[in-house]
């Protein structure tokens, strides 16, 4: 039987539906950002600016109406260590680390614009759907197990009656999730389910822990604070502190472009809509630079509250912005209000996430697709877990671009006849390419092949430079043994880079197919293929 899990209402947004799924986004992100600023080891307060900047930023300029962004785990990992080793280097006070850190997002804001203004947010395309299965199952696992962690208190597990209150808290914020969706969807879920938890606990005097006591247990005071003010990174500006800060800023820029992408791409499926990565570039760029001179700690897409903004029925960029803007409101005004919802709460909302985030559709599709495709989803999902998102996609894309590779290198076919005129003719079929070259040179019996021979590459395409030296090689060959050879159906730039065409390659204009090959040439790769 197949299992579905219905969780994405594929429709348009309204201002009503952007509004209250703003509301909700805002109070997930509290303790989201908070986690990570101290994942990071800075103050909740800076984690709680960059969630604020990176979600205003993105949803005004991104390229994704309706995906939230803010601080996340991904970059969080790497920013700990930049902040202890940025403390080291200065020999001064953790102040140090941070200025460091916010010079870094300056740097990394650059990277990621270039990125944008260069155009390379195309190159998402090349993610293969099996790398999105793993990528989405990895993740849910992730945020999963990184909700584990609120189940603890002092480091240590919650037992007895302190359990089972958090996990009735829990469980009733998803079946609220879960039923009202069936009675009405005129409010989002994930609000009712916070507001309804938070009033039991409030009214009802339960003891279980809440936002200001996981601040507290993190060595924080509370998320009161003002707006955030420009400053200029108080560091050394010289070539030591560029050699030091670079390698910080292209390893966050490239998780935090990878997995900002990848959300865009999970979003575009879940609402069968088209976002820009080139532009969503250029905004997580705006937003990490804003975050270097603002005092943020900077962050990218961020896969559950995008979520959780879709399924509340947020499509467009006011969501977002109601979302950025009530995260500071919270801090401005409200933050003793918001100090008080349970934990317990935004737990079972984002169980809810890993619910409708994870692909279940593996499980069905297991023993129906390629060995090769089931191997990268579980890779993936294992690297993402084990180690972090860009690693994981990286090392997916690698695998699978070899499969295919090798896939496609046995596919190269010689048909082989000689006509009533003793010629010989070799009609190639597949693509010819570095992987493909040394099955396509076994194909050819040089010493017992007639005085004229015809290679026909009509069926073929000839795709790197590889290749190119293969053919070069092969009619070296064919003429050291005083044997005629003729080349037919090459495209145009592959007759000017064989050695001595005018001799061996019939040009037929009508015929004769028009591509570019893949070589080291840049006029060549900036040719457009048909």
């Amino acid at each position: 039987m197949k299992f579905e899990f219905k969780f994405i209402d594929k429709k348009q947004g309204s201002v009503k539906d952007d509004i209250l799924s703003g509301l909700t986004v805002s109070l997930a992100l509290v303790p989201e950002a908070v986690a990570f600023a101290f994942v990071a080891g800075v103050s909740p307060i800076i984690g709680l600016y960059g969630a604020f900047m990176m979600g205003l930023v993105t949803s005004i300029l991104g390229g994704r109406p309706g995906m939230i962004s803010g601080a996340t785990g991904a970059m969080a990992v790497v920013m700990v260590s930049l902040v202890k080793q940025g403390n080291e280097l200065a020999g001064a006070s953790e102040m140090m680390g941070l200025q460091y850190l916010f010079a870094t997002l300056i740097l990394v804001g650059i990277i990621q614009m270039s990125a944008g203004f260069f155009r390379l947010g195309k190159f998402i395309r090349l993610v293969p759907h099996s790398v999105m299965m793993g990528f989405v199952n990895g993740l849910a696992i992730v945020i999963f197990l990184s909700q584990l962690n609120m189940f603890k208190m002092g480091g240590e597990w919650l037992s007895g009656s302190q359990l089972f209150t958090m996990l009735a808290l829990v469980f009733g914020t998803m079946a609220i999730m879960l039923i009202l969706p069936k009675i009405s969807k005129a409010i989002p879920a994930a609000l009712v389910g916070i507001l309804v938890i938070s009033g039991i606990v409030i009214f009802g005097g339960i003891e279980t822990e809440t936002v200001k006591s996981f601040i507290q247990a993190g060595g924080g005071t509370g998320i009161k604070a003002g707006l955030p003010t420009f400053n200029i990174p108080i560091i050394p500006f010289n070539l030591e502190t560029l050699k030091f800060i670079f390698p910080y800023a292209l390893i966050l820029a490239s998780v935090g472009l990878i997995e900002s992408l990848m959300t865009l791409n999970l979003v575009d499926e879940l609402t069968e809509t088209r976002g820009s990565g080139n532009r969503e570039c250029v905004a997580q760029g705006a937003a990490n630079m804003l975050n270097g001179f603002f005092g943020g700690m900077g962050g990218c897409a961020m896969i559950g509250q995008s979520i959780i903004n879709i399924k509340s029925g947020g499509r467009n960029r006011l969501s977002g912005i109601v979302a950025a803007v009530s995260l500071l409101a919270f801090i401005l005004f409200a933050s003793a209000y918001i100090e008080m919802i349970p934990i317990a709460a935004l737990v079972g909302v984002m169980f809810m996430v890993v619910i409708g985030t994870f692909a279940w559709s593996t499980f069905n599709v297991m023993n129906k697709i390629p060995l090769a495709d089931l191997i990268v989803i579980i890779l993936v999902t294992v690297m993402t877990v084990i180690f972090d998102l860009a690693i994981a996609v990286l090392a997916g894309v690698i695998v699978a671009a070899l499969v295919f590779a090798w896939e496609n290198a046995i596919r190269i076919r010689a048909r082989k006849r000689i006509d009533e005129h003793g010629i010989k003719h070799y009609e190639i079929y597949g693509p010819l390419f570095f992987g493909s070259t040394t099955l396509f040179n076994s194909k050819f019996d040089i010493q017992n092949d007639p005085n004229e021979v015809i290679i026909d590459f009509k069926e073929s395409r000839i795709m790197d430079q590889s290749a190119i030296e293969a053919i070069n090689k092969l009619a070296e060959r064919y003429q050291k043994e005083g044997k005629t050879i003729h080349l037919r159906h090459l495209s145009k730039d592959c007759t000017k880079l064989i050695k001595k065409a005018e001799r061996i390659c019939d040009v037929n204009i009508v015929e004769d197919p028009n591509y570019f090959v893949a070589i080291d040439n840049y006029k060549h790769l900036l040719g457009k293929t048909p």
